[in-house]
């Protein structure tokens, strides 16, 4: 198995560290990793990892910015790495982590490192262990911030 791990120059936090760091915590499988400039660079990044360098996964790893077109380059980001999830039929597991969601610098590193941590763990159980995905269906799971619990009837 192979965990690619895509990150960029525009976040505040080396992501892709991190990502690399929990992978190689929890399993033993190759990584690839390569870095862009920003989050619009993700999605051909992700493609290539996929394609050129035979990756089972990908980790789209971004911090946009706080502002409005910020919020709109993600978007268009997301979408991206959508379609390329889509032309090639493997998941790319997006950790975005918004400048805006924290109060300050160490509440967003602190979001930053836990929920790329998170998000590792997540892309291991998809390629290695679905069933532990399966058992978690509907307990309210979140990255980065406590998990919600489950609604209840």
């Amino acid at each position: 198995m192979k965990v690619g791990i895509a990150d960029t120059t525009f976040a505040r936090v080396n992501m892709g560290s991190i990502a690399a760091d929990e992978i190689r915590r929890n399993a033993s499988v190759a990584i690839e990793r390569v870095t862009v400039p920003g989050i619009k660079d993700l999605p051909v990044a992700c493609k290539k990892l996929i394609e050129e360098r035979k990756c089972d996964i990908v980790i789209a790893l971004g911090m946009p910015g706080g502002k409005e077109k910020d919020r709109m380059c993600a978007h268009e980001a997301s979408l991206g790495l959508i379609s390329c999830q889509l032309m090639t039929n493997t998941h790319i597991i997006e950790v975005f982590v918004h400048e805006d969601e924290a109060k300050d610098d160490q509440e967003l590193a602190w979001l930053a490192e836990r929920r790329t941590r998170e998000h590792a763990v997540n892309a291991l159980k998809m390629i290695l262990h679905p069933q532990e995905l399966v058992r978690e269906a509907g307990t309210g799971q979140r990255q980065g911030f406590p998990d919600a619990r489950p609604a209840r009837r």
